[in-house]
């Protein structure tokens, strides 16, 4: 799956490198709607929080024999992926310095912060399974992804506003 987003982090480096350069302005309220957008999954995930569970446990499938091919194109697929690209990344990028490297090395910071998240669902895999089967354990991790992303939105937005938090 890394292999799939780094795909994106290039096709985005390509994409708001030009937009910066071109529309400065344009990069900057794709900024803000980033920052709106990251808000919005915090909320949603706080307010998901307090619903009702309505998930029942779904049947393990057969393992792909193909999990390599598998996981690129999934990661490609994912429209979340565009989104994420798309409004969450420009918020972290400075129009006035060169584009690529910024991309380059948030790409870096990402890719060695789900290399080993990965590798821990992996190997935590039945336990961690076994605990999101427990709605207690899904609320809890709602509510603080979703406490995490509005941080991190009114962070953002204030460096955007050059104010200090």
């Amino acid at each position: 799956m890394q292999i799939g987003y780094l795909l994106w982090w290039l096709f985005a480096a390509l994409g708001l490198g030009t937009l910066a350069e071109t529309y400065p302005l344009a990069l900057r309220l794709l900024a803000f709607a980033g920052i709106a957008y990251l808000a919005w999954l915090g909320l949603q995930a706080i307010r998901h929080s307090f619903q009702p569970d309505q998930n029942t446990a779904k049947p393990p499938r057969e393992p792909s024999r193909h999990a390599f091919r598998d996981g690129i194109l999934i990661a490609i697929g994912n429209p979340k992926s565009v989104i994420y690209m798309i409004a969450i990344i420009p918020p972290f990028i400075d129009a006035s310095v060169p584009i690529v490297p910024q991309i380059a090395m948030l790409a870096l910071v990402a890719l060695l912060i789900d290399l080993p998240v990965g590798a821990l669902y992996i190997g935590a895999g039945q336990r961690v399974a076994r605990a999101m089967e427990r709605a207690a354990t899904r609320r809890w991790i709602d509510r603080g992804i979703g406490a995490l992303f509005l941080v991190i939105a009114v962070l953002v937005l204030g460096e955007l506003l050059g104010t200090e938090f």
